[in-house]
């Protein structure tokens, strides 16, 4: 690339960077000069995109095939089985058979981290993939989404390029799991169109505390269409019943010292004691005056719809009960379609959905070997289905009979004749319009509102508390303090940021030593909207103990009648009681008795924990302070925001610690339970610096 390269924002917002006469030129792999990668070939400026795009397809025909056989993105996942039950009568906007109200629907689910290979940790900042495949009575449904509601482009013409920037340099092979070098920072500050998406990857929404308190989302804009006919827009939320709950980037740094399938095993070992994962199944349903009055694109997969302005309305429950039996056989064969779906639900125009339409049925050809995948049995629908497809690499089945085509008028003379459609009971595209631009020339653009990369940013900044701002800040001091030679990207994504907010910009640059950049020209001029507590894990947790573990300190001389008051108090709030001792053996107790640990000391740190006890007698206290893995114990669980309860004796050691009298040290009285069940964000300050 040479100086001659020109740099023009497109009429959506979009980056595009054009060749000078003496410049290579993109190309097609069968040398077609290409005019345009950014935009993928629509019918009109909001219409479908248009199979006849070859620059898309080969471009993600061939990103699909890069690797064989592990998953590009999503690589290291958790499966889980489990039953969806519908609680709410919406035939009014579906036919769907999964949506009647009590019916009970088998699911499979599948967790995972996206940047990160198979054999990587469960604990990186990333996103989380939150795909949910039911086994309807009509065939199966794929619910393939996210943890976060957005994402970082807008076509998925630009798929390939945000994980080619975001996995490993190509030249070295890492940094592996994680966003914070080169060549992601690089790519993100060139599209301001991943500004929104940035400000909740740099948020603790990518530090998730386990899979069972984390939100997931359909991320697109789909369609609902009922008996008649009739079409509504829906966006589809998971909501925990646990309630949200993060680490903190210090804390999920041990965690994945202390464990590396710590989010795997969590939800491993709740499904296997009977502790059953549950979310309940909201959806946001609008229609298309709605959509036309909004300031951004409800097409848009960068933006969201405040709950404030569309409520999440409640209309299902799913529970994960059972662990899978083999995981290569389940979990790493499974394949989420988002082409599959049941007559009721449809898709919309999202350019985003589009491309991933195509791209993931080809994607299962090149993972699992055969186009026969669906008949693998994770893979494979509970109902009875057939057709004409036959043979093909791993054919299983075996189809009885002449008939592997129709018409045909086998049946009238006594042979069998096969399925045939259904125009009642078979799905049929919705042909309500989504815009009066869905029709017209064929185009390489972007609607106009698709050029608003900020507002949303902005409003996803100002709905967090003053600490999660601080972490979302500190986030991108870290992350792009790891940029290495390319100087020109941390005053850019700085520039970039004061369209958000101008003093996450400025805080920004003072943590990384820069001066404050210029703003960079948006677009499209940012709005403010209205704060969404939607939006906030802080104002969105909820002080329970249930579901969350209680780390308890003890050695020998530990008090019998205070260990056992406090595990008593810890199970009667639905908490999960864990012993640690120096030695995995146990310790004596002040009445004789031997108390076995759960845990051994220097292996099972407080980063494991919600909360911590430690019940110490003088003695016991006194052999600890001469252990550094028990002063880092505590001292970790206080810098880490948990409520630490405290025998009188074990008070030198907190000493030590360096933990500070607040709200949440307390003895261990009923007090303590009570502080368990939150975190102390106001104890920051004391620990460490935020930007």
């Amino acid at each position: 690339m040479t100086d001659s390269i020109t740099r023009i924002t497109g009429n959506g917002g979009e980056t595009h960077q054009h060749a000078g006469d003496d410049d290579a030129v993109l190309t097609t792999n069968h040398g077609v000069p290409i005019s345009d990668n950014q935009n993928s070939l629509k019918s009109g400026e909001r219409g479908p995109t248009l199979l006849e795009d070859f620059v898309l397809r080969e471009k993600i025909f061939h990103f699909d095939h890069e690797r064989i056989p592990e998953r590009i993105v999503h690589a290291r996942g958790s499966g889980a089985h489990g039953v969806f039950e519908a609680t709410d009568d919406i035939s009014d906007l579906t036919r769907a058979a999964v949506f009647t109200k009590g019916e009970k629907t088998e699911v499979f689910v599948r967790f995972s981290t996206v940047a990160g290979g198979a054999g990587s940790v469960d604990t990186p900042r990333d996103v989380r993939g939150f795909a949910v495949k039911f086994y309807t009575r009509e065939g199966n449904w794929d619910l393939v989404g996210n943890n976060i509601p957005v994402f970082f482009i807008q076509d998925a013409i630009k798929f390939p390029d945000l994980v080619h920037a975001v996995k490993m340099e190509a030249d070295r092979g890492y940094p592996q799991a994680g966003s914070a070098h080169d060549t992601f920072w690089d790519w993100a500050s060139l599209m301001p169109e991943s500004t929104h998406m940035l400000m909740w990857a740099m948020s603790d929404r990518t530090l998730p505390r386990s899979f069972r308190t984390m939100e997931g989302f359909g991320v697109h804009t789909f369609k609902l269409v009922n008996a008649e006919g009739k079409a509504s827009f829906v966006k589809f939320h998971w909501k925990p019943k646990l309630g949200l709950q993060s680490t903190i980037w210090d804390e999920a740094l041990k965690l994945q010292a202390a464990d590396n399938d710590y989010q795997r095993r969590d939800l491993f070992e709740a499904i296997d004691t009977g502790a059953f994962p549950e979310w309940e199944l909201g959806i946001q349903v609008f229609d298309q005056a709605f959509a036309d009055a909004q300031p951004y694109d409800v097409l848009d997969a960068t933006k969201l719809i405040p709950e404030e302005d569309v409520p999440v309305r409640i209309i299902g429950r799913m529970t994960l009960n059972r662990n899978v039996d083999n995981f290569f056989a389940e979990t790493e064969q499974v394949a989420f379609l988002p082409t599959n779906i049941v007559p009721g639900i449809d898709f919309s125009n999202d350019p985003l959905l589009q491309g991933r339409l195509f791209s993931y049925l080809d994607t299962q050809k090149s993972r699992l070997g055969t186009t026969n995948f669906h008949q693998i049995p994770i893979n494979a629908p509970r109902c009875p289905f057939g057709n004409f497809q036959r043979d093909g690499m791993m054919q299983t089945q075996v189809p009885k009979g002449r008939a592997n085509y129709e018409p045909n008028s086998l049946a009238a003379h006594g042979e069998e004749g096969g399925p045939r459609e259904s125009p009642v009971r078979g799905f049929a595209t919705a042909n309500a319009a989504t815009g009066p631009d869905e029709t017209g020339d064929k185009l390489r653009i972007r609607a106009e509102r698709f050029a608003d990369h900020y507002s949303q940013a902005r409003l996803f900044y100002r709905s967090q508390t003053e600490n999660e701002q601080a972490h979302i800040a500190s986030s991108f001091v870290f992350e792009l303090s790891k940029v290495g030679l390319l100087d020109q990207v941390p005053p850019r994504m700085v520039a970039n940021l004061r369209n958000v907010d101008e003093d996450l910009a400025k805080r920004v640059a003072d943590g990384l030593g820069i001066d404050l950049p210029p703003k960079a020209e948006a677009a499209r001029e940012p709005v403010d909207m209205n704060p969404s507590e939607a939006l906030s894990i802080h104002r969105n947790m909820k002080e329970t103990l249930e579901g969350r573990a209680v780390g308890i300190l003890i050695a020998d001389g530990t008090d019998a009648a205070a260990l056992d008051a406090v595990i008593a108090a810890v199970d009667g709030a639905k908490g999960k009681p864990v012993i640690v001792a120096p030695k995995v053996g146990g310790a004596t107790l002040s009445d004789g008795s031997t108390r076995k640990a759960d845990g051994q000391l220097a292996g099972t740190p407080s980063q494991l924990f919600d909360a911590v006890a430690v019940v110490l007698s003088d003695e016991g206290c006194k052999t600890l302070l001469k252990e550094g893995a028990a002063v880092q114990w505590v001292m970790d669980a206080f810098g880490h925001l948990k409520a630490i309860g405290a025998s009188d004796a074990a008070q030198p050691l907190l000493d030590k610690a360096g933990v500070e009298a607040d709200d949440g040290v307390t003895g261990l009285d009923d007090g303590f339970v009570e502080a368990a069940a939150r975190r102390f964000y106001d104890r920051e300050p004391k620990v460490r610096m935020l930007a």
